[in-house]
């Protein structure tokens, strides 16, 4: 049996985005932003609320550029929901680390490597590492003057999805946040998945992490290793991201995935990674959008495509066949117009 509800809900409330990751699984940047004016998103998050997660976590896109987005969510703080920022911190203002850090449980900030030219080659804009340690600087001040005045903390951390160009500098990236922002809680370790721009073929072949790495994200020997270079008070983890495959935790054990995603606009996707929506948070019954999005996991298409795979590869391959599938037609014309990876050289 399967709850009532997603337990995690991921609102990418914005497909504007100032940078160009070679990896974005919502190819923000690329794309209208379909952001909803203030009203609307404010009947999303209702609509949000309405299903009983346990959280939210406001991507994108930058959220950052959002106008209104505190009062998205302040809306859901009030709702007693655990909210969540992702930023690349390119866009984070001196004056927001207070509204960040009294709306927001968690906040992670997207450092892509060990060093700015490899977190800026895949970020795809110069100064964006330099942009995500301001970003840290300035939340960590915010997080050591809360402390001192025994308000509630902030918890603040480093969102690093891996790649095969940055797998080897996570080691540089941990001694490096360890000295310079004692204030962190974590550093989060994630295996990009083969979604929107990792899911070419190319990208697959080059840089989607070996299954070799992917078993040293999964088995916890490399994260207690990566422990050992910082303090205490920071937590290291590390993930293949696996359970986004869906097949085993959805499918085959009946109901053991509680995530939903949700587009700027409020369409809301079937299955996270994969392209097709289920219906609106403006126009359809929350709860419905739900028994709709359960639905599709046992789809027979669904289950024979998922089913075989057991490496990067060919989890790559499945949701190339699964995004065409399910995909809307202007979504098949973004999938179309996808460049090759990598570049061709002139």
């Amino acid at each position: 049996m399967t709850r009532n509800g997603p337990a995690q809900i991921v609102w990418d409330i914005t497909y504007t985005c100032p940078l160009r990751c070679v990896h974005c699984y919502s190819e923000s940047g690329r794309r209208p932003a379909r952001q909803l004016d203030l009203d609307g998103m404010l009947r999303v998050a209702d609509g949000l609320i309405e299903l009983g997660p346990d959280s939210i976590a406001l991507a994108g896109g930058e959220p950052l550029l959002v106008k209104g987005v505190f009062d998205v969510a302040e809306r859901l703080a009030r709702a007693g929901i655990e909210v969540i920022l992702y930023t690349s911190g390119w866009s984070l203002q001196p004056w927001m680390t207070e509204p960040i850090a009294r709306l927001f449980s968690r906040v992670s900030v997207s450092v892509d490597g060990g060093t700015p030219l490899t977190h800026d080659t895949i970020r795809g804009r110069a100064g964006s590492y330099d942009r995500a340690l301001r970003a840290l600087g300035l939340l960590h001040e915010e997080a050591r003057q809360r402390r001192g005045t025994r308000q509630a903390d902030l918890w603040l951390g480093i969102d690093y999805v891996v790649v095969r160009a940055n797998y080897p500098q996570m080691d540089r990236l941990c001694t490096t946040v360890a000295e310079r922002f004692p204030e962190l809680g974590f550093v989060f370790f994630g295996a990009a998945v083969p979604a929107g721009l990792a899911s070419r073929a190319g990208f697959q072949r080059h840089e989607l992490v070996s299954d070799a790495q992917a078993r040293e994200l999964a088995e916890g020997e490399l994260a207690a290793r990566l422990q050992t270079l910082v303090p205490d008070t920071l937590a290291v983890r590390t993930t293949d991201n696996a359970f986004l495959w869906m097949y085993e935790v959805a499918i085959a054990e009946g109901g053991g995935f509680h995530a939903l995603q949700v587009e700027p606009d409020g369409a809301v996707r079937a299955m996270p990674i994969y392209e097709g929506t289920v219906g609106s948070l403006l126009t359809d019954p929350p709860a419905e959008l739900w028994r709709r999005a359960v639905a599709r996991w046992s789809d027979p298409y669904v289950v024979e495509t998922l089913a075989p795979v057991r490496t990067m590869a060919g989890w790559a391959e499945a949701t190339r066949a699964l995004d065409l599938r399910f995909a809307a037609p202007e979504d098949l014309a973004r999938i179309e117009r996808r460049p090759a990876y990598p570049a061709p050289r002139l």
